[in-house]
């Protein structure tokens, strides 16, 4: 895990000076760790460290995903990370979080399709489960209360 949100290979890098994905990024593990999840490096992998845990840039045949959900060790779901100014365009982007929901994982045996996608801006969030033959995302702000999400 980072030594703190702005820290960036072992040396300080300021907020601002940070490209727009990066911030986003920043603010995603932010809304992860207050929501229980360990966030973790794909190199530093520790699939016990904790009951959920979000990996980041998780490799998979389709290139890295942003982040890979597991629960119990098991893969659950995808992150797609996007700049704040994708906010009002979130939904163009769900093909590309279905992708590598779809896609096989490095790593795992046996795992089929990630019921979970997610994209986030780390201001607005946009989720569906898979599951659902009718799937309806739901968006949530940042100010959203965790326990419900608006719907839009």
């Amino acid at each position: 895990m980072r030594p703190a949100p702005y820290a960036r290979g072992g040396y300080f890098e300021p907020i601002m000076s940070l490209t727009p994905e990066q911030l986003a990024r920043v603010r995603i593990d932010a809304m992860l760790v207050a929501a229980g999840w360990e966030v973790q490096d794909k190199k530093a992998m520790n699939p016990s460290a904790k009951l959920g845990i979000a990996v980041r840039e998780y490799d998979t045949d389709v290139g890295e995903a942003d982040y890979v959900l597991f629960v119990d060790r098991t893969a659950v779901g995808v992150v797609e990370a996007k700049p704040a100014t994708e906010g009002e365009r979130i939904t163009v982007h769900e093909d590309q979080a279905e992708g590598y929901a779809k896609a096989k994982l490095r790593w795992t045996i046996g795992q089929g399709a990630l019921p979970f996608c997610y994209i986030s801006t780390g201001e607005k969030t946009t989720h569906w489960d898979q599951r659902d033959p009718n799937p309806a995302p739901v968006r949530s702000s940042a100010s959203t209360s965790r326990r419900r999400c608006k719907s839009y």
